[in-house]
């Protein structure tokens, strides 16, 4: 019945089983939806509006082939079919499913550990369906999410800890995205940096590189290993650096506008719908349809508007593979960060599914390709075209590695999906720059700046004060505590909790403990309804123990260890019999008065 401390530690074995698990289920999971997006844009993008888009991976000769759409009024019926279904699916089965994801699955793992097990794949079906018909967003944000929440179905099948949980679900944000993105090493370093606006996931790391490379392995044996974009050749000399440290400023420009108008838009969205007592199973629809009829406009303007307009559609890869071929005049590289901010803010801003990572990286791409364009026209003898293509990367990097606050994550993955290794440098200083201007903005607002207010690291601070303290000092006696026999009836643990307000309450036979019934099980009984079964039905009876002669700092390690608030105190010469109870609002106030007597 007893565990020791040591019991709630990540040991090797977990994390291999957690990341070999995780690692094969993303690159499966990304395998399929990634072959769901294909068909689908392939039937609503090219069967349907008649749209021969370029495509990440071409080479010059097969991109040069693309062609607008005959008939562009065509996209608007499909992208408004596309956010219909979308909104109809995830506001009637799961509204959590809403948006771009990655903000729900990070939210998971600072919060409960948990993800409903229906969302992966209704996340994967309306993701699909969203892009495919034209909406702006990417496929990263519903990978994340699709991972995590396999993540944590893997937990509730192997009985994880809460602790282990939340590092299943971390390790499948950064395998998910890894694999989709083929970036194995940007991934795994995604799955610790994208949770925090300045601190770092270190325990990830481990399990998201295994994972990671399983998950890549998978994913390229079907799809191929080349990088996501066809590499084009950089060379560049210290002299660029200056005007690479300037695309990062200008990088953060257009990143703190892609987050203002991005949740502007939401916001806007949300209370029109909510003012007007409007179902939000239409929201979807209503972006769908703005963003299509400013993309229909544009292609009825001009072949350049055009060209502005169709980059505003899906993931926009594509164009970014034009703008690395230099295939993209001035003032559609100059237009179309505009565009896809405003798409991209109406497709997934109104509760359409899809990422902002891809987004994103459009955004910085094109603002850094018309950077050093117009360097070009200004300078060329110091600014050639052949380096145009590195301000199209580092862009990309320094634009989303500030607003998403994961710079090294996403400069290695840009880096990855380019395969322009020779541009790290450039890119470490434009990334810099921009983090640096970009300040607390984020786009994922569910980050938090670091582990202290995180709830996956709940209660951890100072222990050399603990050290001093013993447990028998601060617990409350066994005459005081509420406890419960296992005869007692469920319908019981409610009344103490509205009576005393306490979470957790001991099991008692005599003073021998048996068992311990907290909020946790009492949110599983509710699900079930039946509250006249015995406490002893659904008590758990793996009881973590302290004893009373041990120190504070040591009950608070096992608390954060195995995820818990209360601990039972059991006497030193008998493991069984309880003595006292210990929660981690008693090791708080202990910690206040000590500090408080020392002043």
């Amino acid at each position: 019945m007893r565990k020791t401390m040591s019991d709630g530690a990540i040991t090797y074995q977990r994390v291999f089983l957690i990341a070999i698990v995780v690692g094969v289920i993303s690159g499966v999971g990304a395998l399929l939806f990634f072959e769901g997006l294909k068909i689908g844009t392939h039937f609503f993008m090219e069967t349907i509006v008649g749209y021969s888009l370029p495509e990440e991976g071409q080479s010059f000769t097969e991109i040069a082939m693309w062609s607008p759409p005959q008939s562009p009024w065509l996209i608007l019926p499909v992208i408004c079919l596309g956010g219909l279904l979308s909104g109809l699916l995830v506001y009637t089965y799961a509204p959590e499913a809403e948006g771009h994801g990655t903000d729900a699955a990070i939210r998971a793992f600072h919060g409960e550990g948990r993800i409903r097990r229906r969302i992966p794949l209704l996340k994967a079906l309306t993701a699909i369906i969203t892009i495919s018909t034209g909406g702006s967003a990417g496929r990263e944000g519903p990978t994340a999410q699709m991972s995590a929440g396999f993540g944590s179905m893997v937990a509730d099948f192997l009985g994880l800890s809460e602790r282990e949980r939340r590092i299943a679900i971390a390790t499948g944000i950064g395998a998910g995205i890894g694999t989709i993105f083929k970036a194995p090493l940007g991934g795994a370093i995604l799955a610790a940096e994208i949770l925090y606006t300045r601190d770092f996931e270190s325990d990830a790391i481990v399990p998201a590189f295994l994972a990671s490379v399983i998950g890549y392995a998978i994913f390229g044996f079907f799809e191929g290993f080349e990088p996501v974009f066809s590499p084009v050749s950089v060379d560049w000399s210290v002299v660029h650096l200056p005007f690479f440290l300037l695309l990062g400023a200008f990088s953060a420009v257009f990143g703190i506008l892609y987050i203002q108008t991005f949740y502007g838009t939401k916001k806007v969205f949300s209370s029109f719908f909510e003012k007007h007592r409007i179902p939000n199973h239409i929201k979807p629809l209503s972006g769908a349809f703005l963003t299509g009829a400013i993309v229909v406009s544009l292609c009825y303007i001009s072949p350049e508007t055009a060209m502005m307009g169709l980059g505003g559609l899906g993931t926009g890869y594509g164009f970014v593979q034009l703008a690395l071929y230099s295939m993209l005049p001035l003032s559609v590289l100059l237009v179309l960060p505009f565009v896809k901010i405003l798409t991209t803010s109406l497709t997934v801003g109104s509760g359409g599914s899809g990422g902002v990572f891809a987004p994103g990286l459009v955004i910085g791409g094109a603002a850094g390709g018309a950077i050093g364009m117009a360097l070009h026209i200004v300078i060329p003898s110091l600014i050639p075209p052949e380096i145009i293509p590195g301000f199209v990367v580092v862009g990309m990097i320094s634009c989303f590695g500030a607003i998403s606050h994961a710079p090294i994550a996403v400069m290695i993955m840009v880096v990855e999906m380019t395969g322009n290794f020779s541009l790290f440098v450039p890119a470490m200083g434009a990334v810099a720059v921009a983090h640096v201007l970009i300040g607390e903005k984020t786009i994922f607002i569910e980050q938090v700046p670091n582990k202290a207010q995180s709830g996956a690291h709940r209660g951890e601070f100072s222990v050399d004060v603990l050290e001093e303290i013993s447990v028998e000092e601060v617990m409350v006696g066994r005459p005081a505590v509420i406890s419960l026999d296992p005869t007692d009836p469920c319908e019981k643990v409610f009344s103490l909790i509205t009576t005393t307000h306490h979470t957790g309450y001991p099991v008692l036979e005599g003073n021998r403990i048996v068992g311990i019934i907290t909020t946790r099980d009492v949110r599983e009984l509710l699900a079930d309804g039946d509250l006249s079964l015995p406490v002893s039905e659904r008590m758990s009876r793996n009881v973590v123990t302290i004893a009373e002669t041990s120190t504070l700092e040591e009950a608070l390690q096992v608390m954060i260890e195995h995820d818990i608030h209360h601990l039972p105190v059991v006497r030193e010469d008998d493991p069984f019999i309880l003595s006292g109870f210990l929660t981690r609002t008693d090791l708080m106030l202990a910690h206040t008065r000590f500090l408080s007597t020392r002043k």
